[in-house]
């Protein structure tokens, strides 16, 4: 069989309902490949929300299923934007394949990890594409460039801005995705808002090789858009449970971290790497080799761990014996650190060592961000930055900053006390 001939695909997908991909169009029949590739399928194991699911019980997509719908999304503009603009033809199987892999390099419980860990999943991206995998040699069979190419679309320096616009900006179709299938899966309504008019409002500007708004009549959906996000990062990504989790789960993978470099710690030889090597310094296999079913697996073994405090933030994380939170955003600085400090003590009372228990967190929730290329649209024969046509696009770019208290519920009662309620 031809490489680039196969049997052609369908997926049914709840937010996009039927995704084919055609088996006799050589760019569509590399896409199958590619989903079929070791790297690809990993993404079923990696949830899209990383803890979200102990926080909104329906949050339990994978990566795998966003992919796809980037990839539903970015074919719908870039088919619809290349008949009336040929000089784009030639870039299909880029912005296909770039939408499809953007996130081939994440890790496990997504974000979640790239936080604990403090590595850069694009990073990881590049590195699969480029590296010894089967979705490099996939792409290289394709064409020698491609890899390359699809590297200049994540590093933001194809000479074709449109393509990067696609898959990573103000107005992608990676975001456009998210937000539709994270307000399904979460049962939250703010993400909902109207794609087709978003794919018909987006034009392309050969002379500044950009993806661009057809004119002002479009602002409206723009602006329900980023209003969507707002909201989606205020009340579905930054809800305090997730953060709760988070913090637990970081905390026991510190001490996890702590025990497997003094050779105290049942756990596999990638697990390990993970633990007690920079993750950015990896091979790339042992990185690969690690997923939500693995950490999941080891945070099940280290409930048993001979150190108490390694097994409690162990179970209470499977079992979602979450922290509680409060939020001191109000507080002043001095307030809020007299407030942490007499949490601490409370928490030592208890016998629990309180840098493992109790923490400042914050959150940041924005709506619109001035990147080096913002969302431009034409009015006239001009363009025109968003955020200077519409006040209700510059009041969404200051960012929403919160803080919070986090700590366990065996204290709650101190913080009704010092908190005055």
């Amino acid at each position: 069989m031809n490489l680039f001939t196969r049997k052609s695909r369908t997926y049914h997908d709840p937010i996009h309902g039927a995704i084919s991909l055609s088996g006799s169009d050589p760019a569509e029949a590399l896409l199958i490949g590619l989903i079929d590739a070791p790297e690809f399928q990993r993404l079923r194991r990696i949830r899209q929300l990383d803890v979200a699911a102990l926080t909104f019980h329906g949050a339990e997509g994978s990566r795998f299923t966003h992919s796809l719908g980037v990839l539903a999304i970015a074919r719908r503009v870039f088919d619809r934007l290349a008949p009336r603009y040929p000089m784009l033809a030639p870039f299909r199987a880029v912005a296909l394949c770039g939408a499809l892999l953007h996130d081939i390099g994440h890790g496990p419980y997504s974000h979640a990890s790239e936080h604990i860990f403090d590595y850069d999943h694009e990073r990881w991206t590049r590195r699969i594409l480029s590296g010894s995998t089967h979705i490099a040699r996939l792409l290289e069979a394709f064409d020698p460039q491609l890899p390359s190419q699809l590297c200049a679309v994540l590093d933001k320096t194809h000479p074709v801005a449109a393509l990067t616009q696609l898959v990573s900006g103000q107005l992608d179709c990676d975001r456009l995705d998210y937000l539709l299938r994270d307000s399904y899966f979460t049962g939250a309504r703010y993400g909902q808002l109207d794609l087709d008019r978003i794919i018909h409002a987006l034009d392309y500007d050969p002379p500044t090789q950009s993806l661009v708004l057809s004119g002002r009549k479009q602002m409206v959906a723009i602006e329900h858009y980023l209003v969507v996000r707002h909201f989606m990062y205020s009340q579905v990504y930054h809800h305090p449970k997730n953060m709760a989790a988070r913090f637990i789960l970081q905390q026991a993978l510190a001490l996890a971290a702590h025990y497997a470099r003094r050779g105290e710690l049942e756990v596999d030889e990638d697990m390990k790497a993970w633990l007690v090597q920079e993750v950015d310094r990896l091979a790339l296999p042992t990185y690969l080799a690690c997923d939500d079913t693995v950490l999941g697996y080891h945070l099940h073994r280290w409930r048993t761990h001979p150190d108490p405090i390694l097994g409690d933030l162990c179970r209470r994380f499977l079992d979602r014996d979450l922290f509680k939170t409060v939020e001191v955003t109000a507080l002043g600085e001095l307030h809020r650190q007299f407030v942490l400090n007499r949490l601490r003590a409370a928490v030592a009372a208890t016998g629990r060592p309180p840098e493992h228990y109790c923490a400042l967190q914050d959150t940041q929730a924005k709506g619109y961000t001035l990147y080096e290329q913002g969302i431009f649209l034409r009015d006239g024969a001009q363009l025109r930055e968003l955020a200077d046509a519409s006040l209700l696009v510059r009041s969404l770019i200051q960012p929403e900053i919160r803080l919070w208290l986090v700590y366990p519920r065996e204290v709650q009662s101190e913080v009704q006390k010092l908190m005055g309620s």
